[in-house]
């Protein structure tokens, strides 16, 4: 039992029970703190602040008291952040100091400022000493709605495949918006909802968690049907009144696999010669509405049957995506008369199709189409380079120019007895050069032709040999744009440095944007004129480049060189080559002449120095013949600041042919200055 007594002082006592007897011993313990009992000073009513509230000000916000007031003149004060320091000075006060009445000045911001540590303090009002300790009281501001849930962004951007699965396990994305209003509360409670979509299609549509946000589909996408969907997502607040904000959810679709490639033939006939190999002996073509240049698109194609001995093989055209069938070993006519493949084609991606609303992943059976060849015994008949030449009609083909140089050979070698011969011109706008093989413009070529068809007009030459066999070429002449499609030059122009030791040129080429490997490349110099054939030469000719020689020594200057190129594909452009022939002082960069000004070279300087040597020299003739004839017998040469007449007496002056010497010999010296040549005759070289 403890006992607290007026004095302050503590005793504590023993109690002995015996038969229900209490008797207590009391005595005061040295080793114990004397124990004060606290009672309560101060006391607080609440004080409610809620943000964003209206005045009028300065409002009543609480009241506090302190037992120390009972009968003594007491002065409240209130101190801290909100009142005298940062981040909110003067919003609160003490109005009425003596009944401790605490006033809100203005309007308060929950998101800025939550709550305010304050301290309050009672001092005597005549003395201002302290009367107890200072109360450290913490105002928590209450929140209200007054914000609207936000998205880091007001627009988004995702891509999917359209092989998408349905599910949770797969979303399509996942949205977040963040309520600065106190956490914890309905007015911080975001959830989710899908407000539009756009295109809305049967059948399909997005879904939104309304907790977590993440969108989900709920059927199969269609790449063909719609490419892209936007959707408004909308995210709201629990609080009263509910606000809420919207973001922009812009889906892309990217094309997959749900389309398989398909032979435009089922089967296919090919007559090859045996003994011989053939590069892309057949072309197969497929058709795929998948999207071009994807791996859904990318056809892959196989021999599955008839290549045993492994006498063929087939790669795709990266560009058109057909089949390249090409014979790499030899046939023979007794044990390959007749030979029959199957060849499959299927995509690089896997096959999916849509049952029932979800994505099935399937292993499509490849499609086939068969190839019957047949191979005959060797005969050396011309062959055109290549069967079939593509061509567009240029500003350049005019009346008797050359259009194309177009050449057959024998497969097997052979002398050269070839004629040539057009077999089919229906308008007559072409001549060939029997012996060389040399088309020439005869006629302008005219687009409303009726020889010509959506814009293509067809030439067929013909390569007789001796004895009589005939082989076939044909040219497709494009009469419209189809620049895009065709080869081009890299560099159309280069900068050669003017030196004696010069190494061929490298002349490359590259293929169009639309067909990106449309190489090798072949170069020919256009039969245009005498002059570029006895002026430039074709060298190597390499997958992308050909080497250019320069057979004779030429002025500085720029030259035009006219190229045929034509690709692999057939297609044949006519391209110039500007060579600039310039002067390197370091060997390897052309010097470059501020704008306007002349280079002389070393014949144009000796004619223009020459001229200046007959020039002086008849002055000098002319001034000896006109000089007035005096008495003199002296000649006084001018002085510097002197006007002086110089006069000749006419038995002392000197004679004209003595005189005209030692001005031509005066006149020689300038010269050999001027053109650099010393007391040799050798000319000097200067840098």
């Amino acid at each position: 039992m403890v006992i607290s007594l007026e004095s302050g002082l503590v005793i504590q006592s023993y109690c002995v029970f015996i038969i229900l007897k209490v008797r207590c011993y009391p005595y005061q313990l040295d080793s114990l703190r004397p124990l004060r009992r606290t009672k309560r000073t101060w006391v607080i009513t609440t004080i409610d602040v809620t943000e964003e509230e209206k005045g009028p000000f300065p409002k009543y916000a609480g009241q506090l008291f302190n037992n120390r007031s009972f009968n003594t003149s007491v002065k409240y004060l209130i101190s801290g952040p909100g009142v005298d320091e940062y981040p909110e000075i003067g919003l609160f006060s003490i109005e009425d100091d003596e009944n401790g009445h605490v006033y809100v000045h203005r309007t308060i911001d929950r998101e800025k400022t939550p709550s305010f540590q304050i301290r309050f303090d009672i001092v005597h009002r005549e003395t201002g000493q302290p009367l107890d300790r200072p109360l450290f009281f913490k105002i928590n501001v209450k929140d209200i709605n007054d914000n609207a849930p936000e998205f880091p962004k007001e627009e988004f951007s995702v891509t999917i495949r359209e092989n998408h699965s349905e599910g949770k396990y797969e979303p399509v994305f996942q949205v977040t918006a963040l309520d600065k209003d106190e956490g914890g509360t309905a007015n911080s409670q975001v959830s989710y909802s899908l407000s539009t979509q756009m295109p809305l299609l049967d059948g399909f549509t997005f879904n939104i968690d309304p907790t977590t946000g993440t969108i989900h589909l709920s059927g199969c996408l269609n790449y063909k049907t719609a490419s892209t969907f936007k959707l408004l997502v909308k995210a709201y607040d629990q609080g009263t009144p509910q606000l809420s904000s919207t973001a922009t959810v812009n889906v892309a679709i990217e094309d997959a696999n749900n389309h398989p490639p398909v032979f435009t033939r089922d089967n296919y006939q090919l007559q090859i010669s045996a003994g011989r190999e053939h590069s892309a002996a057949l072309w197969l073509q497929v058709e795929d509405e998948d999207s071009p240049y994807t791996p859904a698109w990318r056809a892959k194609y196989a021999i599955i049957k008839g290549n045993e001995k492994e006498q063929f093989t087939i790669e795709t055209d990266p560009d058109t995506n057909e089949g390249i069938l090409s014979v790499i070993k030899p046939l023979s006519y007794k044990d390959d008369s007749e030979k029959r493949l199957i060849i499959s084609v299927a995509n690089e991606e896997p096959f999916f199709s849509c049952e029932n609303g979800i994505v099935m992943i399937s292993s499509l059976e490849p499609m086939n189409t068969t190839v019957n060849i047949k191979v005959t015994e060797s005969q050396n008949v011309p062959q055109f380079h290549p069967p079939i030449l593509v061509v567009q009609k240029e500003d350049a083909m005019k009346p008797g120019r050359v259009f194309r140089k177009y050449l057959a050979t024998y497969p097997d070698g052979g002398p050269n007895k070839i004629r040539y011969e057009l077999s089919r011109d229906p308008a007559g706008w072409l001549s060939v050069d029997e012996n060389s093989g040399v088309l020439s413009v005869v006629k302008e070529f005219d687009q409303e032709s009726p020889y010509v068809n959506n814009s293509l007009y067809t030439i067929i030459v013909h390569a007789i040999d001796t004895p009589p066999q005939t082989g076939t070429g044909t040219i497709l002449l494009y009469l419209s744009d189809i620049t895009e499609h065709m080869p081009t030059l890299v560099a159309p122009s280069l900068d050669v440095c003017d030196k004696k030791e010069r190494r061929p040129l490298i002349i490359k080429a590259k293929s169009p944007l639309v067909h990106s490997h449309s190489w090798p490349f072949t170069f020919e110099l256009a039969e245009d004129s005498e002059d570029v054939k006895s002026t430039w030469k074709l060298g190597r000719n390499f997958v992308e480049s050909v080497e250019l020689f320069m057979l004779r020594s030429l002025p500085q200057g720029t030259y035009v060189v006219p190229f045929i190129i034509r690709d692999r594909r057939g297609l044949s452009t006519r391209q110039s080559q500007h060579i600039r022939l310039c002067f390197c002082p370091d060997g390897h960069a052309c010097e470059d002449l501020p704008q306007g000004a002349v280079r002389f070279g070393g014949g144009a300087i000796a004619i223009i120095l020459t001229a200046f040597l007959l020039l002086l020299v008849s002055s000098i003739l002319l001034c000896q013949f006109h000089v007035p004839q005096s008495k003199s017998k002296a000649v006084v040469l001018p002085q510097e600041g002197e006007q002086t007449f110089i006069n000749y007496n006419e038995e002392s002056r000197m004679p004209l042919s003595h005189v005209s010497a030692k001005a031509y010999i005066r006149v020689a010296g300038i010269l050999r200055m001027m053109l650099g040549i010393n007391n040799s005759g050798k000319i000097m070289q200067y840098s």
